[in-house]
């Protein structure tokens, strides 16, 4: 049984009523989470693009991910967890891990289950909630990882 059922949250996956680039934030992170990250996203093989500034370069560590948000720009990291399904994590900071999913990409149950799998994984292996936000309201999440329920659920 799926954690969560689309009909029971199609409305926050509206684009029309939330905007299409909900915030989503770990938050109270280091460069160590990360890193954690990074080893997450070449463990499961996911293809992913990487820029700095609208730069393509390589991505080597999240310790030379922070001196590049700090000297050059914001890096930016494109992964794809499915077909036509991307989430675009910027290093604004290290002290908080801040992605966006397309809601236009997010439709139906197939796709929320697999963006719940993806909190869930990200979460557990961060130890950290993951959070979902309207686009423009991170301070009002409607869906997360909650690390004590150990699964995605609505705030």
């Amino acid at each position: 049984m799926p954690d969560l059922l689309w009909d029971d949250v199609k409305v926050l996956f509206d684009p029309e009523v939330n905007g299409a680039l909900p915030d989503v934030v770990v938050e109270g992170t280091a460069l160590e989470d990360w890193q954690v990250l990074l080893d997450l996203l070449r463990e499961q093989g996911w293809q992913y693009a990487y820029s700095v500034g609208g730069e393509p370069m390589e991505l080597t560590s999240a310790a030379d991910m922070a001196v590049a948000a700090y000297a050059d720009g914001v890096p930016e990291l494109r992964v794809c967890l499915a077909l036509d399904m991307l989430v675009i994590f910027r290093m604004y900071r290290t002290e908080s891990i801040d992605f966006d999913v397309d809601l236009r990409e997010l439709q139906g149950q197939e796709r929320l289950d697999v963006l719940v799998d993806f909190f869930c994984l990200l979460g557990r292996r961060l130890g950290k909630s993951v959070l979902m936000s309207a686009e423009g309201s991170p301070d009002h999440p409607d869906l997360g990882f909650d690390v004590d329920a150990d699964r995605v659920v609505l705030m």
